[in-house]
């Protein structure tokens, strides 16, 4: 199950303290965002990396209603199971045609 943060502190840097609804805390560095790119790109000017805000429907933080993030590895427990990607996917796994099949007995 993933919880919703309730709170959010600044703590310096890239640092942000996060409290869930489960009353876990946690402290994640998103420096590791940093190489990510794309929207991920805004967080290197720190003035807007600490406008973040809890959006309280979500249960995620947000920045300007551009990035939103819900932030599970900072309790340590990081994501469920059911959300890890598989090591491969059906979309990319060779199907064998019935010739291959049958040759396989």
């Amino acid at each position: 199950m993933i919880h919703d943060v309730i709170s959010a502190v600044y703590k310096g840097e890239y640092h942000i303290e996060l409290e869930f609804d489960d009353g876990k805390k946690g402290t994640i560095d998103f420096s590791t965002y940093l190489d990510k790119g794309g929207v991920f790109d805004r967080f290197k000017d720190m003035d807007f990396f600490r406008t973040f805000s809890v959006n309280e429907e979500l249960g995620t933080l947000t920045w300007s209603d551009e990035i939103d993030i819900a932030p599970a590895k900072a309790t340590g427990l990081g994501f469920p199971a059911w959300m890890k990607a598989e090591e491969q996917s059906i979309a990319n796994k060779s199907i064998k045609t019935d010739r291959e099949n049958s040759a396989a007995f």
